[in-house]
This record gives C-alpha cells, sequence and structure tokens, in this order.
C-alpha cells in the first residue's frame, strides 16, 4: 500500500485501530497527552462490530488489521478495543517485533475508588462480558475482591454510537442509557461504579452521570494512554485516518458520522 504514501508524512507513527468510531476516543487522547506523537488511526469498518465476533473471528481480524499497520512503518501499535484485548491479543502480541498495547478494563483503579463494598460492573460486548477470558483477567487484578466485580452485556448501548444516534436524538440516548441503569441497581446491590469497557461507550459518559450523579464512571482509555509513555516518537503531531468499508458499512456513512461529531479528519477509503 505504498500508494498512501503514509511514510512521507508520519515519523514512526502509532498505529490505533478498533472495528469503527470507538478507537478515536483512544487517539484525542493520545493526541492531547503527546502532542508531538505522530497518530495512523485506523477504523476497520468492514470488520464491524468486533464484539460480535467469535475469537476466532477476532484472531483474523486483528492479525489482518496490525499487519497492514506494520506494513506502513507504524513504531507501536494500539488495539483500541476490549474484547479482543483481552480475549486474543495474549496469543497474538509475541509475534509482532514492536510494543503492542490494548484497551482494558480498569478493575484495580475502580474498586479502589468503589470502597471497600461498592460493587463495579464492567460494561461492553458480548464477546467480552460472557469470556472466560475476562473473568481470569479479573481474578488476576482484583484477587478476592472478585467478587465484588459483575459483569453486563451492553451491546444496545454500543449501538447508539456506532449509528450516530446519541448526536442526532441525545433525548432518546438518554432514556436508553437511564434504563440501563436503572436496569442494573436491582441486579446488582451496592452498584458503585462502572467501566465503559468498549471504546464507544465512553462517548456516553455525560449520560451516564446525568443518569446517575452517584456512579462513578471509569474510561479505559486513561490508563492505555498512561501506559504508551515508554513507547511515544517525536514527530510533528499529524493525524492520518484510514477507513475500510463493507456494503453494510460504506465509507460514507463514517465521513457523514464524523462530519457530525464536527471531525475534521479527511478519511482515505483503504482495503486489508
Amino acid at each position: 500500500m505504498t500508494d498512501l504514501n503514509v511514510n512521507a508524512q508520519l515519523s514512526q507513527p502509532v498505529g490505533i485501530f478498533d472495528a469503527g468510531l470507538g478507537s478515536y476516543d483512544i487517539v484525542r487522547k493520545v493526541r492531547a497527552a503527546y502532542p508531538a506523537q505522530d497518530v495512523l488511526y485506523l477504523a476497520d469498518r468492514a470488520s464491524f462490530p468486533y464484539g460480535a465476533k467469535s475469537e476466532a473471528e477476532l484472531t483474523h481480524r486483528l492479525l489482518g488489521a496490525m499487519n497492514f499497520l506494520v506494513g506502513l512503518g507504524v513504531s507501536s501499535v494500539i488495539v483500541a478495543s476490549n474484547a479482543p484485548t483481552i480475549t486474543v491479543l495474549p496469543q497474538l502480541r509475541p509475534g509482532f517485533g514492536l510494543p503492542v498495547m490494548g484497551v482494558h478494563p480498569p478493575i484495580r483503579a475502580a474498586l479502589q475508588a468503589t470502597g471497600e463494598n461498592g460493587v463495579v460492573a464492567v460494561l461492553g460486548a458480548r464477546v467480552l462480558t460472557d469470556s472466560a477470558a475476562l473473568r481470569a483477567y479479573v481474578a488476576r487484578e482484583a484477587g478476592e475482591a472478585s467478587s465484588r466485580v459483575v459483569y453486563n452485556e451492553a451491546g444496545g448501548l454500543i449501538d447508539l454510537v456506532e449509528t450516530g444516534l446519541f448526536l442526532s436524538d441525545p433525548a432518546t440516548t438518554q432514556r436508553m442509557v437511564s434504563a440501563f441503569v436503572a436496569a442494573l441497581r436491582p441486579q446488582h446491590p451496592g452498584l458503585a461504579g462502572v467501566t465503559l469497557s468498549s471504546t464507544h461507550l465512553p462517548w456516553l459518559g455525560d449520560f451516564f452521570r446525568q443518569a446517575a450523579p452517584a456512579l462513578q464512571v471509569f474510561d479505559p482509555a486513561d490508563e492505555v494512554v498512561g501506559q504508551f509513555a515508554p513507547f511515544t516518537t517525536r514527530g510533528s503531531g499529524e493525524l492520518v485516518t484510514l477507513v475500510t468499508e463493507s456494503p453494510q458499512q460504506p465509507f460514507r456513512e463514517f465521513q457523514e458520522l464524523l462530519n457530525r461529531l464536527g471531525l475534521n479528519l479527511q478519511p482515505r477509503a483503504v482495503r486489508i
């Protein structure tokens, strides 16, 4: 894909990707924290949604995207999606000769912040919340406090972001988020916090705070941005945005969503 001419624009960029808009939350936070860092942002819309795929499918999709980014000269990669980070990335990471980071639910921080008896709900796509890999990760992070961690699928809320409905109809979005939170409380007495463990869900952070001001909301992006510090490179702070598409997820729809968000990213359509 040398016709992309990425090497002429970027100096040792970090490659950041997932299957849609969610990864841009990581992109903007990396750029804010490290203004000189060049970024190659890939929205792999042809693979949307990661959260509905099997682990075998996720492995195939991640390998394709990561090899594509490595071929374009990235110096590091951030897999900006919780589900594949937990379920398949540990097995893939050793195959790449560069730093590969992922996005993990901030279990330790959430448990510490919510006190001795506070319950923390991990919210995300079903492939994450139903996975044995997530439970093993929580056990390592939380130890005996694992009993205070619960798991809830939030696919309907993820769709609010990917379709752009949270922008076009904030009233409906607020009703849906409020209803979701209200349903959690009787399921999990003592609920004190939620981790927004899909990179789409942080876009709904204000809706969660409006629904339940006392509920603590934790964004996994904050931890990965800090962990990226040793791998930063000095460029000119440039951003190149690449997008894959499919008949179900056409390029024009992604461009329209970016426009509605006021993001002047000038994406280019690519194939992996």
